[in-house]
């Protein structure tokens, strides 16, 4: 018998449009969104389906847009293949997507987890207002690489490791100055491709580190239960078990790099041979393509 587990993904994925037609479709969807809309106190739904963009993008509503659409995608699996979704014995989401696996996984409720993603979609929408940032993509180095390239910089700016998505696809993460640094010495470096990222801040960095603190006072008041199933976690690639790791973990993620290429060998090590990609987009069946082309990963869109 195959060893499945769902992936769910993160910030990048949203797409105007995404979960109109399960909204239309599937009443389980649309008490997610409409539930979402109560809570959060405006119209999500109406940014997902019609945007624009630009609204769909800010970090503080992209979050929650995000984790709201995947569980709307879940809702479809569960409507139209439950054996699957009953045969899923682990989890893990790209950084913000770890939110959405925790619930799938039992950690955490529907309620609590949007509430979480929202004070974590703020709380690190301010620490990028507060210092001029962002992330950038590099192809074609590896971490060894990517460790000489933050040190090659560091006259100028600061940069970190941000993702660590598979081979030769690293993300980094840094202060303006930095960033500005980065082509040249990437390609002095021997990089393919030096790709700046449409995002608000230095994610998965330091400079996150009052929306880490943020984050940490939302956590400590939160419940979670033992997760029925494990759920690997971005920053150590290893599985959850008990509340105070995952509250510790969770916090460290929004300042350490997001270990995704270890999460998924760990998780094939285990035993883990077929993998659905759970949520708007199809990155992470991308990603692990590249990590082992041999393992099917079968898309679960949040259309």
């Amino acid at each position: 018998m195959p060893k499945v587990a769902f992936l769910f993904p993160g910030q990048g994925a949203q797409a105007v449009g995404m979960g109109k037609e399960l909204y239309n479709e599937l009443p389980a969807a649309r008490a997610l969104f409409d539930r979402a809309n109560e809570l959060l106190g405006f119209d999500l739904k109406a940014i997902c389906f019609d945007g624009p963009a630009e609204a769909l993008e800010a970090t503080d509503v992209s979050q929650p847009a995000i984790y709201v659409a995947s569980l709307a995608a879940l809702e479809s699996l569960k409507a139209t293949q439950p054996d699957v979704v009953q045969s899923a014995v682990g989890a893990a989401g790209l950084s913000l997507g770890e939110y959405t696996a925790l619930v799938f996984a039992g950690a955490i409720d529907f309620e609590t987890g949007l509430k979480i993603v929202r004070r974590r979609g703020q709380a690190m929408q301010a620490a990028a207002l507060a210092t001029p940032s962002g992330m950038t993509s590099v192809l074609g180095l590896d971490e060894a690489k990517i460790d000489e390239l933050c040190q090659s910089v560091s006259p100028v700016g600061k940069l970190w490791k941000a993702n660590l998505l598979g081979p030769g696809n690293i993300v980094v993460s840094g202060d303006r100055a930095a960033l500005g640094a980065v082509e040249q010495a990437a390609t002095e470096l021997g990089a393919s491709r030096v790709i700046p990222l449409a995002v608000a801040g230095a994610f998965h960095s330091p400079i996150m580190n009052s929306g880490a603190e943020s984050l940490d006072e939302v956590l400590a008041q939160t419940e979670f239960h033992a997760t029925r199933i494990p759920v690997y976690s971005n920053v150590d690639a290893n599985p959850h078990d008990d509340a105070a790791s995952i509250r510790s973990k969770l916090v460290a993620q929004v300042v350490g790099s997001v270990r995704w290429e270890d999460s998924m060998r760990r998780m094939m090590a285990d035993g883990f041979d077929t993998f659905y990609e759970i949520g708007p987009g199809r990155v992470l069946t991308g990603l692990l393509k590249r990590i082992d082309r041999k393992t099917p990963c079968t898309s679960i869109p949040a259309r």
